[in-house]
Formats: structure tokens, sequence, C-alpha cells
């Protein structure tokens, strides 16, 4: 019995943590850290910005934000996941959907309580993400282009946090959030195509509901051609070291996933396409390291 017991509850953490997407949640916490150490404050000690209470709780209550974010998104999400995402969707369900909305308050209340150490502009701001994340999942996420929109603004809102923390107003701060915007809105409407299916039974107003499928892979094309221009000025104006081979690869990969768009019919290909833009994403966090991989070293070492 204590066997089984064992594993229901081990079923459960993991279940909690698919819900969370923990390891999002991981990578953005990495992000904001290198972010913060090697783009907004690289003149700063690695002591001092690792070691920054404010810094410290300000990211802490992004994550609780965002950990609650993915909470509602399921919740509100729950019927249309089971279609499109059946096997991630049963494992979801091992924790019900009581004990997530008791996990999504808590989760509120401690990103609030952590932003209280900050500063009582902390603790409004965190309030006004936690409501918008709230109103995108229940409303705003349903409507054309307006869903897409706000949900490329609330993935990027963890920077915009550290960046008015540190208030580092350089032309190649917008440059860098300008091409990281254009991912996540690339990606955003990605998953509106890899998601048809659900998106059309619950009568979701997308992109590819409301324009079809050849319309959206225009707009894509159309954001991955945009995308080029800040890619290009990160390597031609600015002196971003060794992370210019981060960005010439970046145009390999879209190139690639332009051509590989045209071609794409069914939801793996979507899916694989998704999975480009995520690595275009990720990558770019470690890729941070390699703007001036000498000076890492001096202050690591």
């Amino acid at each position: 019995m204590a066997s089984i017991s064992n594993k229901r509850l081990l079923l459960k953490m993991f279940s909690l943590f698919s819900v969370v997407r923990g390891y999002n949640i991981l990578v953005l916490i990495l992000a904001q850290y290198l972010t913060s150490a090697f783009i907004l404050a690289p003149e700063l000690p690695l002591r001092e910005i690792f070691f920054d209470d404010n810094l410290f709780f300000l990211i802490l209550s992004s994550a609780t934000v965002i950990a609650s974010g993915y909470i509602i998104n399921n919740f509100y999400d729950s019927e249309k996941d089971l279609i499109n995402r059946p096997k991630k969707t049963m494992l979801d369900r091992f924790v019900s959907q009581r004990t997530k909305l008791s996990v999504y308050f808590i989760l509120n209340l401690l990103a609030i309580f952590f932003a209280s150490y900050v500063s009582f502009k902390a603790v409004v701001f965190f309030s006004i993400y936690i409501f918008a994340i709230w109103l995108y999942s229940h409303r705003l996420k349903r409507i054309l282009f307006l869903g897409n929109l706000v949900a490329s603004i609330l993935t990027l809102t963890p920077f915009f946090v550290i960046f008015i923390y540190y208030k580092n107003f350089e032309t190649v701060i917008f440059i860098h959030a300008t091409f990281l915007y254009l991912m996540i809105v690339m990606r955003e409407l990605v998953k509106d195509l890899e998601n048809m299916q659900g998106d059309l039974i619950q009568n979701y107003h997308t992109i590819p509901i409301v324009y079809g499928e050849k319309l959206s892979k225009f707009f894509l094309s159309i954001l991955s051609i945009l995308a080029v221009i800040p890619t290009m000025l990160l390597i031609t104006r600015f002196d971003t070291g060794y992370m210019n081979y981060y960005f010439y690869v970046s145009l390999v990969l879209l190139v690639f996933f332009v051509l590989f768009l045209y071609f794409s019919k069914v939801k793996w290909q979507f899916l694989l396409l998704h999975n480009i833009l995520k690595l275009i994403i990720v990558a770019g966090v470690f890729s941070i390291l390699l703007i001036d991989i000498k000076e890492v070293l001096n202050r690591v070492f």
C-alpha cells in the first residue's frame, strides 16, 4: 500500500511539474540572470548580481507568476488540450482541477509576497501581470490577432522587469528584444497552426481558423524576413563577440524554417517548426555567454 501511495504521489508531482512547465521556468530563471549579468549590467561583478536580493526576488516573483499562468491556462484549455495534446493532458489530469486552482492562488500570493520585499511598485506591477495573464487565458486568447499579440508581450514581460530594474536603455538592448519578440510571435502563430483541430472545435478565433493556413504561412514568412533585420544589425553594427555565430546559425534555421513551412501540412510538421523556433530562443539564452567569452572567464574565475 505504501508503495502504491508513493507511486501516486510521484505521478502527481510529475503531473504538476508538467502543468507548470517546470523546464520552461528553469530556463526563464537562467535567462534572466544571464541577461542581467552579460547584457544589462556587464560592468557589475557577478557576485553583486547573483547575490542581489532585489533581483533575486524579482526573478522569483516572475517565475511564480509564470508558473501560475501555466496552471490557469491549463485550466481553461483542458478540453482543447485533450484534442491537441492527448498524452500530455492525460499526465496533467493526475492532479485535480481543484488542486490546480489551489496551487494557482498560492503561487500568486507568493509572487506578491516576494515582490513586496522589493517595493510597493513591484507589488502593483506583478498584481497587474497576474490579472493580465488571467484575462488572456480566460478571454483574450480567443480574440483574433489580440491573442497572439498579448501572449507574446506576456512572455517577454519577465525580461522587461529586469530591464526596468537596471535602467539600461542602450540601442542594442532594444534590438535584442525585437529579435526575441519576433521569435515569440512566430512561435505563437505556429502553435495556432499546430492546434487548429482543437481551436476549431472550441471556437477559438485564431489566424489559421479565420484566414486559413495559406495566409498564416504568408504572415510567418513576413515575420521571418523582419527577423533578419535585427539579426543583421546585431551582426554588423554591434559588438556581440562570438554570439555572432549564434545569429548566423539562426539565419540558417530561419531559411530552413520558411522553406519547410510551405511543405508543412500535418501536425508533426508544424511541431517541428515550433521546435526550431524554440531551439532558437533557448539557444539564445546560453549564447549570451559568448558575447565576451574572455570577460566571462575572467569574471567567473
